[in-house]
Parts: C-alpha cells; structure tokens; sequence
C-alpha cells in the first residue's frame, strides 16, 4: 500500500510540473507567431567534442607573424578534411595569412593568445564568385571562409584581425583623390564569410581591426553569434565599412552577449538592392532575427536595415546598451529598391545615441531604372517600447512619396532629446502610450 502511495504521489508531481510547463508563455515574434525553442539555447559548444585535434605548430605551421603562410594553414585544414574531420587549434602565437576555406567536419580555435592575423597584402586573397554589398559577384574571398556547411563552429579566447590599418588608409587616399569611390573600388577582404550554411556557431573570440566588413553570412540560417569582442578604429585612422556583422538573405539568426564598436553599423539586414532585386534568386528576404543583451561603443547603427534589404520581417533587439551610437533603429530606405520591412520591436534600450529611429531616403550610389510596375516600398507594426535613453534626435523621420509608414507604435519612452522633433503625422496610424520626452507627457 505505501509503494503504491508513492507512486501515486510521484505521478501526481511529475504531471503537476508537466502542467507548469505547459502553462508558461512561449515567447512570440512580432507578428505574433511563436518562437522556436531552438532561440532559447545559448549552450555554448564544446569543442572537445568536435573531433580530433589538429594544432597548427604539429603540422608544420610556424608561429611567426612576418611570414604569410596560407598554403601551410590550409594544408592542416585539408588533411582534417581528408581525416573525417576536427579541430583546427590556433596555439598561442600569431599566424598570419590569407584566404583560408574550412570544409565539411572541419572547425576553427583560437586558444587564449592566439592570434589569426590577415595579410596586408591584398594579393594573398583570392578572388572569386562571392557576395557583397548586396550583389553577386567576382570580389575577393575573406580571411575565413565556410560554403555549404552544416555545424561550422568558430570558438576560443582568441583573435582573428583583419590587419586592416594599410587598407583603411587606401581606402582614405582614395576617397580623398575620388570622393565617389566605392566600397568595391578600394580592394579590402573581409574578416569571416559564411555562405549556404546551416547550425554554425561562431563564440567567445577577439574579430578586430577587418579591412571591410567583420563577420558576413550569407543564405545560411540557424547560426548564432554568442559573446564576441568586435572592434575597430573609430578615430585617428577610421576602419571603413567595418560592419559587425552583416546578416544577408538569412532565417533564424542569433546575436547575443557581443560587445560591438567599429566604424559603420553593428548589424545589419541585407539581402539585394536595385529595381529588379526582388527577381533575382540570389537575393532574398531575412527573418526571425533575435539580438538581445548586446552593449555598443562607437556605432553608426545598432540595428540597420538596409541599405541592401529587400523584406526583413521578425526582428527583435532588445536588452542592449549603447555608450555612443550615432542611431539606434535605421531603416535606409532606397529609392531604387522595392524594399519591406515589418514586424520590428525594440525595447529595453538605455544608453546614448544620435538618432534613435531613423527613416529617411538612401541614395548613396544608387541607380534607378524604368519599372512600370516599381512596388511602393512599405515600413509597417515597428514597436519601441521601454526605451531610456539620452538622444540628440529621437523621431529622425522623413515622409517620401517612395515609401508609406504606418503602425508604428511608441511605448514606455522616457527620453531625454535635444530636437523635439516627435510628431504622428508622418506615420499613418501612431501608437503612442506613456511616452515622456524630456519629462513631459506626450498626449
């Protein structure tokens, strides 16, 4: 009789937490749909179940940072390739090289003082059919490459840089002799390009000093960005166009932890530009996009979209500090592009910014072309909600005949803001609740 009581007694239990579980919230998207579990897991990988090991220094890799050494590097990343897999070790030291591609099983660690360093020589990258700027093209490959893997894993206390001091300075020389030179037209590698992949990890390292943009992904979903030092020089010589991480044509993307300051924007959403981008298979939309308890330096952006989107729907960032950035929420609007972005929410920001929420026409470089049929590009059901922050422009927004604006929602705001310049007129349908800029009541 007592066994059967305690039986009886476990079961009840086991059914009563079954029944806490099932009646705890699961957390929603903007657009109201659930999100995945899979958002919930910050579990970090353990490398020492990645396979074997493979220590660059025991397989003929000299640590030495003068001497590019590309072809040794890529030499061990093949044979672990060749061997079923496992994990390329960076021991402490500098390594330096050029355009390196990791293969299927194959994974990158930096151990505590290790250094990847790039070449300052742009002919140690290769140039081939790549992704940029939101175009498909002939460009030169990154420090670390990844195409068509499943569980690529980038880990360690480590450093990749992108030695990009010499490219900065091109690049400067040129714009100064050229104020219409391109971001392409000054030859610069990224940092890490990650293409057609799918369950990727990249945690814990040191990506500083890119010549171009840091961390760039491309058509891959599932990938989680956990805890990393991005940096470059945002004054004295400035790193151009050293984006974060640039997040194009994407689902189900995680950005979490990471400590951010470069010269241009922190994320960012790209996925094709031009009047006929929506056409073009190689473009694509991004979604189901989370950054949340991120802290910003120096930024232009904390959350950009554009100015390569085309529909970036499900976006959340949310509990970030900013210390400096010059905008908060930026939704570059380009003329020449159909573009949409909906069901955006940010909350729980505090900090100091230029702008908060931008929307304005981006016109840089573009090029427009006759399409009878152009859609009108829409931003709709943006939510800022439990926002304190020091502001020199809060509302930087600007009406267009080349976009409409509706179902913007403000909630929970106490700003400080030099401007003033909030107003629901520009916006079709403005949600405004308990919104206090600089200490007054908006009615």
């Amino acid at each position: 009789m007592k066994r059967f009581l305690f039986f009886t007694i476990l079961l009840l239990a086991c059914s009563f937490a079954d029944a806490k579980k099932k009646v705890q919230p699961q957390q929603l998207w903007p657009d109201g749909s659930l999100m995945d579990k899979w958002f919930c897991d910050t579990t970090k990988v353990d490398v020492a179940t990645l396979g074997r090991k493979y220590v660059l220094t025991e397989h003929g890799v000299a640590a030495e940072s003068s001497q590019v050494q590309t072809h040794a590097i890529q030499a061990v990343i093949d044979k672990a390739a060749a061997e079923g897999g496992g994990v390329i070790v960076v021991p402490a030291g500098s390594f330096t090289s050029g355009s390196l591609y990791f293969r299927q099983g194959t994974h990158l660690y930096l151990e505590q003082g290790a250094v990847l360093r790039g070449s300052e020589r742009i002919e140690d990258f290769d140039i081939k059919e790549t992704r940029i700027e939101g175009q498909t093209c002939k460009y030169f490959t990154a420090l670390v490459n990844a195409d068509g893997l499943d569980g690529f894993t980038i880990a360690g206390k480590g450093t990749i840089d992108g030695n990009g001091y010499h490219y900065w300075r091109e690049f400067w020389i040129r714009r100064e002799w050229n104020p219409q030179c391109t971001n392409k037209d000054a030859q610069r590698p990224r940092l890490t390009y990650i293409s057609n992949c799918k369950n990727v990890t990249v945690q814990d390292v040191r990506l500083m000093n890119s010549p171009f943009w840091t961390n760039h992904i491309y058509k891959s979903d599932h990938a989680r960005y956990l805890d990393l030092y991005i940096y470059s020089s945002t004054e004295g010589v400035k790193g151009p166009s050293t984006d974060a991480i640039d997040i194009d044509a994407c689902h189900d993307v995680m950005v979490r932890g990471c400590y951010m300051n470069v010269n241009d924007d922190a994320v960012v959403l790209k996925g094709g530009k031009g009047t006929w981008a929506d056409k073009d298979d190689r473009n694509g939309p991004c979604f189901n996009i989370l950054i949340e308890n991120c802290h910003y330096g120096t930024v232009h952006g904390c959350l950009t979209l554009g100015s390569e989107s085309l529909h970036d729907r499900n976006v959340i960032l949310r509990n970030c500090r900013a210390d400096n950035a010059s905008r908060v929420l930026w939704l570059k609007m380009r003329p020449d592009t159909p573009q949409h972005y909906e069901y955006v929410t940010v909350e729980n920001i505090t900090g100091k910014t230029g702008s908060f929420l931008v929307v304005r026409p981006w016109t840089q470089f573009y090029q427009p072309e006759n399409r009878p049929d152009m859609p009108l590009s829409t931003c709709n059901n943006i939510v800022m909600r439990n926002i304190q922050m020091t502001c020199r422009n809060f509302f930087d927004v600007g009406a267009s005949e080349k976009y409409a604006l509706r179902d913007f929602t403000f909630e929970n705001i106490d700003v400080k803001d030099q401007k003033k310049a909030f107003t629901r007129d520009i916006i079709q349908n403005t949600i405004v609740n308990n919104v206090k800029i600089n200490g007054e009541a908006l009615q």
